[in-house]
């Protein structure tokens, strides 16, 4: 019952010093750390080269910077070249690299010029010097060329120097407290000059966008007000490139993304649906006209969730979905048709069409194969780079498991052990993903999914009601009703992994992080089931929580009110109100500057279990936000994670 401090360096209480079997699990998180990243992709519009991000350690360890290359698609040995060169041998953070419309130049943005400012750059794509456009202070985000070539435009916060999102540390507040508001907007540079102009307005904040065919506007993604607070909020507007005018297109019952102009400039697609995080989009495809009128929903009652969307010349939309725990790519043609094109037990990161061929590129991985980029026609992808071929798994053997919840079927991933002898009984750990919009897909493991198996653990990977991959209905099915429906589908779930794997069932974990972090405290508030327990960065009460959050407009849509005016809907889904139920040691992890699920959460869940005499341990990690990304954090967490288990499920 200990509160541990972490500064710059691991304090000697970590339980990284002690224990004869924590060299090997030090061994294998770095063997983890070690598996290359990749981030944005892009591939060419005749779809013959593609160009992707490598991410590149910092000094502390992090996959923070990165590096634009480029190779051929389909050569039997692919090559890759740095777009930038390595002249000067420094360390550059390069990301969003895309193509011109004719395939000749490469756009993308790095902080050459300046460390830890990032600018737009362009690079032929045969090779040759790349040449810095933009000279600016502020925050700069997903460059992307006008159809004539002849501009670049970019997501642009002029004089920030804080990364924008609320996955970030955010600053500690001092002296009268006052809402900040940082513009951002659509900028557009001349690809020859430089030259800069803003056309969005100063009062609305811009979060995803789109050029029209012709050049003449944007279609926008954007709220008024904080950009942290207000994406539940945002509408599709359209937007002036000459920025003499921006009107609303459409207003939204939930959240759009992903807004993307038809090839013919009739029409602006986006993906609508219960969103619970900018960026972890799901739902259904909604098409509005370009010239104002309703919306329509071209995809009702899809059993899947879109989560990324491209127009083609013939006015098809290709797009990728989750379904039941898998990741696809669809076709919706003009007659509402959905053909299903590729699905697997995979993850397709950063997946991109080429503007004039069939080809597509992504980032691929699976729970046996680590993030590779491939290219090619959706579903015979070429494996253009091969870095990660020697990392292999050390988990066992992936299984996808259904079953009936209240009527409706639910699917969830479990994990076996490695080395599996099915003479022999073994803990599971419940992983529940966050969201509670969201999903646990079937990719290269990471942390605690790969980490447990290697340790002995069974590890189930549920995705209940309030998930992508079944549809609307069902991502919107835990609406005014945390904790209750989902957390059935959770234990019933568990029911099935019991009788499908020799499972111990007095030696049962939960854990998980943000709502998975909620969901952990839920379960030991409603029941005895697990001998243990891990919350990272979840939340005890959704009444003090609705005030402490930097984010709280997200609650609205699901629990149908504010806080102030229906407190009974908050305080049902709380687990501090069922708080002198709780038996289940539980392990509580938090970042210092978390402004998703701010620290106090924690803390009144540790000190209710201390005052009540469960065990626990409150652990907060210095100058971290929503996730942790100091790597010394990350192994300590990880770490304590297989030590908390270890005591109370091994040790039964």
């Amino acid at each position: 019952m200990k509160v541990f401090l972490l500064a710059a360096l691991l304090s000697a209480a970590s339980p990284l010093a002690a224990g004869a079997k924590k060299p090997a699990l030090e061994n294998l998180l770095a063997r983890l750390q070690d598996v290359q990243e990749f981030g944005q992709v892009a591939i060419s519009p005749d779809g013959k080269r593609v160009a992707w991000v490598r991410k590149i350690k910092d000094r502390q360890g992090a996959w923070k910077l990165g590096t634009v290359e480029v190779a051929d698609v389909g050569a039997p040995v692919s090559v890759p070249r740095r777009v930038t060169g390595v002249a000067d041998g420094r360390a550059r953070d390069e990301k969003h690299p895309v193509w011109s419309p004719d395939g000749k130049r490469i756009a993308f943005l790095s902080d050459a010029a300046k460390d830890g400012q990032a600018q737009v750059w362009v690079a032929p794509a045969a090779g040759g010097p790349a040449r810095q456009v933009t000279k600016v202070k502020g925050q700069l985000d997903d460059p992307r060329w006008s159809p004539d070539g002849r501009s670049i435009a970019f997501l642009f916060i002029a004089g920030s120097t804080q990364e924008p999102g609320a996955l970030t540390a955010y600053k500690p507040h001092a002296g009268v407290v006052e809402e900040t508001i940082e513009e951002r907007r659509i900028a557009v540079a001349d690809a020859a000059t430089g030259k800069i102009r803003e056309v969005s307005p100063a009062n609305l904040y811009v979060y995803d966008y789109d050029w029209s065919p012709d050049g003449a506007a944007f279609a926008a993604e954007a709220a008024e007000g904080s950009g942290t607070d207000n994406y539940w909020t945002a509408q599709l507007y359209s937007v002036k490139s000459d920025g003499s005018e921006t009107r609303s297109l459409w207003k939204p019952p939930l959240q759009i993304a992903c807004p993307r102009w038809s090839p013919d400039g009739s029409r602006i697609a986006v993906i609508h649906g219960l969103m619970s995080d900018e960026g972890s989009t799901g739902g259904d495809i909604w098409t509005v006209p370009a010239a104002g009128g309703p919306a329509q929903n071209r995809t009702p009652g899809m059993k899947a969730s879109a989560s990324s969307l491209f127009w083609r010349p013939s006015g098809e939309i290709v797009f990728t979905e989750y379904v039941e725990g898998d990741e696809g790519v669809a076709t919706l043609d003009p007659s509402g048709k959905i053909t299903t094109a590729w699905r697997a037990p995979a993850v397709m990161k950063s997946f991109t069409m080429a503007a004039a061929s069939p080809a597509s590129a992504a980032v691929r991985s699976s729970f046996r194969q680590p993030p590779e980029v491939v290219a090619g026609a959706v579903g015979s992808w070429d494996p253009v780079t091969r870095v990660n071929a020697g990392n292999l798994s050390v988990w066992g053997e992936p299984r996808s498991l259904s079953w009936d919840s209240d009527g409706a079927r639910v699917q969830g991933w479990l994990v076996y052990p490695a080395d599996f002898d099915a003479s022999k009984k073994y803990p599971m750990v419940v992983i529940v993903h966050g969201g509670p919009s969201g999903a646990s897909l079937a990719g290269w493991p990471s942390r605690w999914t790969a980490i447990l198996p290697s340790q002995g653990y069974f590890v189930f990977l549920p995705n209940p009601r309030g998930s992508f991959g079944q549809g609307e209905a069902f991502t919107a099915a835990n609406v005014k009703d945390f904790g209750y429906g989902d957390f059935r589908d959770i234990q019933r779930g568990v029911d099935v992994a019991l009788q499908a794997a020799p499972i111990d069932p007095k030696r049962l974990g939960i854990c998980g992080w943000s709502y998975g972090g909620y969901m952990a405290m839920w379960a030991v508030t409603q029941t005895d089931r697990y001998a243990a327990a891990v919350a990272g960065a979840g939340i005890v009460s959704w009444q003090s929580y609705y005030g402490q959050n930097r984010i709280d407009q997200w609650l609205i849509p699901f629990f149908g009110a504010s806080v102030y005016d229906d407190p009974d809907a908050y305080a049902k889904s709380s687990p501090i109100t069922f708080i002198k139920k709780v038996k289940t040691p539980t392990l509580v992890l938090h970042g210092d500057r978390d402004s998703e699920v701010p620290t106090p959460q924690g803390y009144e869940f540790w000190h209710a279990l201390k005052t009540l005499g469960v065990p626990t341990t409150l652990v907060i990690y210095e100058n971290e936000g929503h996730s942790l990304r100091d790597p010394k954090h990350q192994l300590d967490r990880d770490t304590r994670v297989v030590a908390w288990f270890d005591k109370y499920l091994k040790g039964r």
